[in-house]
C-alpha cells in the first residue's frame, strides 16, 4: 500500500492508509493560548485551514491546547471515533465527542486492519502518548516532543513523524528532544523516511516564553543521517506526500 501524509503545521497531520483517514493533533482555526493568558505565550496561524472531510479517526497525543485545540475540535464531527491520551480524552469529552477510546501507554486500539498502540510520551506534566500505527504492511511512529518510550522493542517502521530540533527553556531544560532523540530513533526503527514535525508551518508566536526558548539543531544537519539510508523531509504545509513501502535490511 501507499502511506499519504499531509502536514498542517505545528503538530497537525492527516494520514491516509489505504482508505483510512486519520487526523492527528489538528490546530486549523483560531488562536492558540495557554493558561494563564496570552502574555505567557500565544500562537497565531498566518492562514487558517479547512477541516478535512471524510475523517475516520481523530488521534490525539496530548491534552495540551497545541494538540487538543478546542476551537478546532469544536468544528469537527462529534461522531468521529477518537483515540486519545487520558488528558486529551477529557478535553474531547467536554466538547461533546461520543466515541472516545482512551489509551494509556502500552494499550492498543484495533479495528479491522488498523492497529494503534500507545507509547509513553512527554511528561507535560502528565505522561502523554506517542503512537505506533500499523495497517497491513505499513507502519508509522509519531511522538511530538521527542520522548522515546524505553519499553519499545527494536523493529522496522516505514515512516517516523518526529521533531528534529531541540527546544529548551531556562531552568526547565529541554521540552522538545528532536535532535537528541534522532540517533535513538534511527537505531530502533530503521525507518525509510522521517517527516520533521512539531515546529513547522506558517505560525507566529508571541509572549514571554517565546522570547526565552532556545533552539538547537537544524533540519539541514545531514550528519545525523550520513550512515543511514533514511530520507529526511522538512514538509511543506498542505502538500501531500506519498510513500511506497520499501524493504530495508536490518
Amino acid at each position: 500500500m501507499v502511506i499519504k501524509a499531509t502536514y498542517y503545521g505545528a503538530n497537525g497531520w492527516l494520514i491516509e492508509l489505504d482508505k483510512t483517514r486519520i487526523l492527528i493533533d489538528p490546530w486549523l482555526n483560531g488562536d492558540l493560548t495557554f493558561p494563564p493568558g496570552d502574555w505567557l505565550i500565544k500562537g497565531k496561524l498566518v492562514n487558517e485551514k479547512e477541516i478535512p472531510s471524510d475523517i475516520d479517526y481523530l488521534l490525539l497525543t496530548q491534552g495540551q491546547p497545541d494538540h487538543a485545540h478546542a476551537p478546532t475540535l469544536m468544528k469537527i464531527d462529534k461522531g468521529i471515533t477518537v483515540i486519545a491520551s487520558l488528558t486529551a480524552s477529557k478535553v474531547v469529552s467536554k466538547i461533546g465527542f461520543t466515541k472516545i477510546n482512551t489509551l494509556k501507554p502500552g494499550e492498543i486500539f484495533t479495528n479491522n486492519n488498523l492497529k494503534i498502540q500507545a507509547t509513553s510520551g512527554a511528561s507535560v506534566p502528565n505522561i502523554e502518548n506517542g503512537y505506533i500505527i500499523d495497517s497491513g504492511s505499513d507502519s508509522i511512529y509519531i511522538e511530538p516532543h521527542g520522548f522515546l518510550d524505553k519499553k519499545i522493542k527494536p523493529r522496522n517502521i516505514d515512516l517516523l513523524i518526529t521533531p528534529v530540533l531541540d527546544f529548551s527553556l531556562p531552568i526547565v531544560g529541554n521540552f522538545i528532544n528532536g535532535k537528541t532523540v534522532l540517533p535513538q530513533l534511527l537505531n530502533l526503527f530503521n525507518p525509510s523516511t522521517i517527516l520533521a514535525s512539531t515546529t513547522g508551518g506558517d505560525i507566529s508566536f508571541t509572549g514571554i516564553i517565546n522570547n526565552l526558548i532556545k533552539v538547537d539543531g537544524s533540519v539541514e544537519d545531514i550528519d545525523l543521517f550520513k550512515d543511514t539510508s533514511t530520507n529526511l523531509i522538512n514538509p511543506e504545509p498542505l502538500k501531500k506526500y506519498e510513500f511506497k513501502r520499501q524493504l530495508k535490511l536490518g
